[in-house]
């Protein structure tokens, strides 16, 4: 754990994610992909670039954490139901879940790279608060002891940096709900 005077310098690439080589991510340890398209013309490039980050880390030490969705979270213990297929799912998110949840499925066939996918709780909060506290899971949807499927940006951003320095759960997907 660093002290908190402490700093780490990283290194910054501005480039699109497309043009993105192998050899500019050399020397990384960690790659963190927050892509994200929204409108039906752009939601197929969530398989496309992660496939894209995939083969350019591919067969290298670099590990490779991937802002993922909730929509695709197991409801049950047999994972035959998922949370964007309950009727209480809302339709507008329903092609991004989908999108997603296909760009997982092919990330579970990627022998060859040391990737791990971070769900967030159902409720996935931009301005809640930072609590610095967080229950992690796996691949079912969990709930804290409040019964609520919550976390902010924040606090699963705390969770991510925790992933990427602890390196526990390569070739998994888990997920993270607020205490």
């Amino acid at each position: 754990m660093r002290g908190e005077n402490q700093s780490v310098a990283a290194k910054v690439i501005k480039k699109d994610l497309f043009d993105l080589t192998a050899s500019d991510l050399e020397g990384f340890d960690v790659v963190i992909d927050a892509f994200g398209a929204w409108t039906p013309e752009t939601l197929p490039q969530h398989s496309t670039s992660l496939k894209h980050l995939c083969d350019i880390v591919s067969g290298k030490n670099t590990r490779l954490l991937i802002v993922g969705g909730a929509g695709s979270l197991y409801v049950n213990p047999e994972h035959t139901a998922q949370v964007m297929d309950g009727a209480d799912f809302p339709d507008i998110f329903k092609p991004l879940a989908s999108n997603m949840g296909k760009a997982l499925e092919e990330l579970r066939t990627r022998n060859d790279v040391k990737w791990t996918y971070l769900s967030p709780a159902g409720d996935f909060q931009a301005e809640g608060a930072r609590t610095g506290k967080y229950i992690l899971g796996g691949e079912e949807l969990i709930l804290n002891s409040k019964g609520e499927s919550v976390i902010s940006y924040a606090d699963y951003a705390i969770a991510m940096v925790d992933e990427a320095v602890s390196g526990k759960h390569i070739q998994q997907r888990i997920s993270v709900v607020a205490e």
